[in-house]
């Protein structure tokens, strides 16, 4: 039996806000949309650069929908692995993302979506030098 695993779903509450924050600070491209008319819901589908079907984000935001989004630490996160963790760090920082667990060794951060979606980042390869302001940062909320 064959299997192939397609997308995660995770609803948004706003999907200019979650694009902002999935595409341009995150670095995620939008592959392709669908506006679902009866659902009164639009699917929003976001890769890795170069990236398409398959391992994919579908971002779910439903219309004329005025529910809070909770849970997002039960569902776990979402892990992406960078290029440089530090240098993701500070564009998200500079986007006005709090780093909830800040890079301290070089390997690891977790921040979350504006919807409360825990996203891991993982340093491509080994872990960076320790540096400042990360090495001694604290952590923030929960992650």
């Amino acid at each position: 039996m064959a299997i192939e695993f397609l997308h995660t779903m995770v609803r948004v509450s706003d999907i200019e806000e979650s694009k902002k924050f999935y595409c341009t600070l995150l670095g995620l491209e939008e592959t392709r949309r669908k506006d679902l008319d009866g659902a009164k819901a639009t699917l929003v589908f976001l890769s890795e650069p170069g990236g398409g079907p398959g391992n994919e984000i579908e971002l779910t935001y439903n219309w004329d929908s005025d529910e809070t989004y909770t849970g997002g630490r039960n569902f776990g996160h979402l892990a992406y692995r960078v290029d440089n963790i530090y240098e993701t760090c500070q564009r998200l920082m500079e986007g006005g993302v709090t780093i909830n667990r800040p890079p301290r060794d070089g390997r690891m951060a977790f921040v979350r979506s504006p919807d409360g979606i825990s996203i891991e980042l993982l340093q491509r390869g080994d872990s960076l030098p320790r540096q400042e302001p990360w090495a001694s940062m604290d952590n923030t909320g929960e992650w």
